[in-house]
């Protein structure tokens, strides 16, 4: 049962009424509350010299204005199981790690490192100082996704579904990759396209 699975990692937990249960939380609970420690945000400055010393080729997925939770949660999540070394957004116009981020991430946001930063465009440049290739994923790029080289250290950089990548941000991609679109739909779902680019680079790098 889960009560005798969370014992043997010994996690206190008690038994209580549903209605203390239902005072906790007005979510669908499904009989088990968690209380969890907050998750506190990663400085990018900090990460990149760490990942180096540990003989890595990062890998850095960026957020320009994702602001929808759901999108957020399904990236992190697929980011934490491809192996992405680190989430990196801005402060402003951006999803924040809640209940609900953390629940669509699958927990995964407890295990990833996520970056904030007040100014993308200078991290991103921080990022290109540190040896990285800053690659966007725009649907008005001339190259598919599956003919970039992903083999050096690499920041995947993706926009809202809405607005896409900011000027700003995309004068400062070394390259710009799309995914072709076969039918009458003209762009796909960010945290899906987040996903299949994510791997074709983990894929590639094998």
């Amino acid at each position: 049962t889960l009560f005798a699975k969370i014992k043997t990692y010994g996690i206190p937990c008690r038994k209580v009424p549903v209605e203390k249960l239902n005072s906790f939380t007005e979510k669908n609970h499904q009989g088990a509350v968690a209380f969890v420690a907050e998750i506190s945000y990663s400085n990018i400055s900090d990460i990149i010299p760490t990942l180096y010393e540990a003989g890595k080729t990062p890998l850095i997925v960026a957020l320009d204005g994702v602001t929808d939770i759901r999108n957020f949660g399904a990236i992190s999540r697929t980011c934490e199981c491809a192996g992405v070394d680190a989430i990196l957004l801005p402060s402003y116009c951006s999803a924040t790690i809640n209940a609900d981020a953390v629940k669509t991430s699958a927990g995964a946001l407890h295990y990833l490192p996520v970056c904030r930063t007040d100014n993308l465009c200078q991290a991103i440049k921080f990022l290109k100082n540190s040896g990285f290739t800053i690659i966007a994923l725009s649907e008005k790029a001339n190259i598919a996704y599956t003919d970039q080289d992903y083999s050096s250290p690499t920041v995947l950089v993706l926009g809202a579904e809405d607005r896409g990548i900011s000027s700003e941000v995309l004068s400062l991609c070394d390259s710009k990759v799309k995914i072709p679109v076969l039918g009458k739909i003209e762009s796909l779902n960010v945290s899906v396209a987040a996903g299949i680019v994510i791997y074709e680079a983990v894929k590639s790098r094998q």
